[in-house]
């Protein structure tokens, strides 16, 4: 402590005595500070509390980082992201069943397709001739035949071959439409509408119309379909009388 300078009108004869109370008396003020002062020491843990908190001392300044200081994401942040997730997990569920069914009648469409164009191009092949490549026609219409049919068409083209050839009649079948009637696994049968035109020069070369209508029971071998049976459903013929 500083000594302080008396007054002025106020100075009087100090003794010893008196000097050595007021060197008592200024004394005690010290002692009552440093009592405090431990105090607070002992309650701080021996640390000066200047006011500021741990938190608030380990939140990085925006001032000085750039950055915006972020709290942890509490128990509502926790909860929408269960959420998210759920919703995530469902709608993947939910597109997937969708989306089975749409690829499995988009296979089943193709196949289809499949199965009536070949049974078009079979009945195309199969009644399609003339005088210069009759002979071969049982060969090229082996691709689409199978089994026991495949042998009796056989048979029958070489019966009519040299009659036909002899009348050098000419034979043109046009498809009008196909479509599958029926389809289980591997197995199959196809409806094939169609117009055939047969002309000759015993007929002056008049042509003879005809409308038929065939029903083939396909099977499937491999990646190909077969015809192992054919029928007739319709026949008409649109000749015109004169």
């Amino acid at each position: 402590m500083e000594d302080q300078q008396p007054a002025a009108g106020d100075l009087t004869d100090e003794t010893p005595d008196s000097q050595s109370g007021d060197d008592a008396s200024v004394g005690e003020p010290e002692s009552e500070a440093s009592e405090a002062e431990s105090a607070i020491d002992s309650d701080a843990g021996g640390e000066i509390d200047d006011g500021t908190t741990e938190d608030e001392e380990d939140k990085p300044k925006e001032a000085e980082t750039g950055l915006r200081y972020r709290r942890p994401a509490g128990r509502w942040s926790a909860i929408a992201a269960v959420g998210a997730a759920v919703l995530f997990v469902g709608s993947a569920a939910f597109a997937g069943a969708t989306v089975q069914p749409y690829l499995t009648d988009r296979a089943t469409v193709a196949t289809k397709l499949r199965i009536a164009r070949t049974a078009a191009n079979a009945i195309t092949t199969l009644w399609t001739y003339n005088p210069q490549n009759m002979d071969k026609l049982a060969d090229r219409a082996a691709q689409y035949l199978s089994g026991d049919f495949e042998a009796a068409y056989r048979k029958y083209i070489d019966a009519i071959v040299p009659p036909n050839k002899q009348a050098q009649i000419t034979n043109t079948t046009q498809v009008t439409g196909a479509a599958v009637e029926s389809l289980n696994g591997p197995d199959a049968t196809a409806v094939v509408y169609t117009n055939t035109t047969s002309t000759s020069p015993a007929t002056k070369d008049m042509p003879s119309l005809k409308y038929l209508s065939y029903r083939l029971v396909m099977k499937r071998d491999h990646a190909r379909w077969l015809v192992t049976k054919m029928t007739t459903i319709t026949s008409l013929d649109l000749t015109p009388k004169f």
